[in-house]
């Protein structure tokens, strides 16, 4: 089985201005003239994490990676200005004319994989191929299902956490009741409805718990920007037209892609993942047994690490 490959440090890291107050942490890894790929995390929110490097050979991939709006060490932290979809695919049109990449492949899971989409759809010319991990399309059956009605009957636990900042009479909509806190006055209200909300994500994100993923959604700093954020974008439709990634993807013809989904995704399911295949003929999806969301789930690194090395050998000699 395929595992990450070893731990490498950035060539090169920046802060790149990209508008209405928001400077970009990106950072550049792998080999300097190798295939460009770039990276795109999840959250919204979540920013990136050194191991997200390892899903590339160093000696073949030239590595992109960057904390969006408001996200990881971007600047300013957690903030909703100017923070939307539209805006995070100019930043990527940005970041790659900064670099002077013509054309790359784009890796994103979750909302990484919104993201990559919206993005593909919207600059289909400067996407070489896609690989995209546990498909979020951001419906409304989605939001629901995590958020709302659906995840909780397998994690009733871990729910009750999820609710316990909100009233009884606010239940009926949680999304909305959370958000309210996570942009009001109240710092202590605040604070409370982030923790529990990106504990619950986190909790619900492996097949298996695993406490360093739990930790990782708990930091103070790393909960704030992903509940803030993803609230922000799911009760605005994450700024698109309603069903707009699904409709737009004939836009996506010529552009080969992998899709892998866990089986066993309790915060996206899987029935996404299908749904995207059907209507991107070019893509391939593999489904893997005993595995859930998370990327860092053993099979599913496998996965992705081979559809890496695939599209290496497939695009040799592109820089």
């Amino acid at each position: 089985m395929l595992t990450l490959y070893p731990e490498i440090a950035p060539n090169q890291s920046f802060f790149l201005p990209v508008g209405a107050g928001h400077e970009l942490y990106v950072e550049e890894c792998g080999n300097p003239r190798g295939l460009p790929v770039l990276f795109l995390h999840g959250g919204p929110g979540a920013g990136c994490e050194p191991w997200q490097r390892r899903f590339f050979d160093p000696t073949r991939y030239r590595i992109m990676l960057f904390d969006q709006r408001g996200a990881g060490k971007s600047r300013p932290h957690a903030s909703l200005d100017d923070n939307t979809t539209p805006a995070l695919i100019a930043d990527i049109e940005t970041i790659r004319t900064h670099l002077g990449i013509e054309r790359w492949l784009v890796f994103g899971g979750s909302w990484g994989a919104t993201l990559a989409l919206a993005y593909a759809e919207a600059h289909p010319d400067r996407v070489l191929a896609m690989i995209l991990r546990g498909i979020f399309l951001c419906r409304e059956q989605e939001i629901r299902w995590f958020y709302q009605d659906g995840a909780h009957r397998i994690f009733p636990d871990y729910w009750a956490d999820f609710i316990a900042p909100i009233p009884e009479a606010e239940r009926g909509d949680l999304v909305q009741a959370h958000y309210r806190r996570l942009t009001g006055n109240d710092e202590v209200a605040r604070m409370a409805s982030a923790k529990a909300w990106s504990v619950w994500e986190g909790r619900a994100a492996t097949l298996e718990p695993k406490q360093s993923v739990v930790d990782f959604f708990g930091t103070p700093r790393v909960a704030l920007a992903l509940a803030r954020i993803e609230a922000h974008y799911f009760v605005n439709n994450i700024f698109l037209a309603p069903d707009q990634l699904l409709r737009d993807t004939p836009r996506l013809a010529g552009i080969p892609g992998v899709i892998v989904h866990g089986r066993y995704d309790m915060v996206c399911p899987v029935e996404n993942a299908f749904d995207l295949a059907r209507a991107w003929p070019d893509a391939r999806l593999e489904v893997i047994p005993a595995a859930g969301h998370s990327a860092s789930e053993p099979r599913i690194v496998h996965a992705l690490v081979s559809a890496m090395n695939t599209f290496a050998r497939q695009f040799a000699g592109r820089t």
